[in-house]
């Protein structure tokens, strides 16, 4: 398809150098408190995210702009092909063991978090979120799966992270 708005996007991490790919793909995404669940009888901790699409913009190395009288609403997918898309995505973690939280107030189901980065070291996967929330992973082994859903869908927001800024 033109324009890759059907995607079978999978990742797999079995390691750190696999998890820094899984991490790059995430940054930015934002977060449903509502789609976060750890299946203790399963060993497994889900979460549904609507990332951005950072791997376009690296393979078009370019961005379309905007023209006079655009409306998304009138346009096909498939004209997208050269603007930044946002995708619904599915993360997967196994082997999981226990599940803790901080700085993120659980009761709050129609919050959302949006994903800075992903951190393993000794058992545990550590995920960080803006605003200073994390969730953190007690594993057995590294066993992260990643999986685009459905079709990406134009944005005109692309995450900014400008460091060195005044009041930043």
């Amino acid at each position: 398809m033109s324009g890759g708005t059907v995607t079978d996007f999978r990742v797999m991490a079995k390691d750190r150098d696999d998890l820094a790919v899984i991490a790059a793909c995430l940054q930015d995404a934002l977060v449903p408190l509502s789609e976060i669940r750890y299946l203790a009888q399963e060993n497994r901790f889900i979460m549904l995210l609507n990332r951005f699409r950072w791997e376009r913009n690296a393979e078009t190395g370019q961005r379309r702009s905007p023209q006079k009288g655009d409306d998304a609403s009138f346009h096909d997918a498939d004209d997208y092909h050269d603007t930044e898309q946002r995708i619904h995505c599915g993360l997967c973690v196994d082997l999981v063991s226990s599940v803790r939280s901080r700085g993120i107030d659980l009761k709050k189901r129609g919050a959302f978090l949006s994903l800075l980065t992903m951190q393993f070291d000794d058992g545990q996967l550590t995920l960080l979120f803006s605003g200073g929330g994390m969730i953190q992973l007690t594993v057995d082994e590294l066993s992260v799966y990643l999986k685009d859903m459905g079709e990406g869908w134009p944005t005109q927001w692309r995450p900014d992270h400008q460091l060195g800024r005044a009041g930043s």
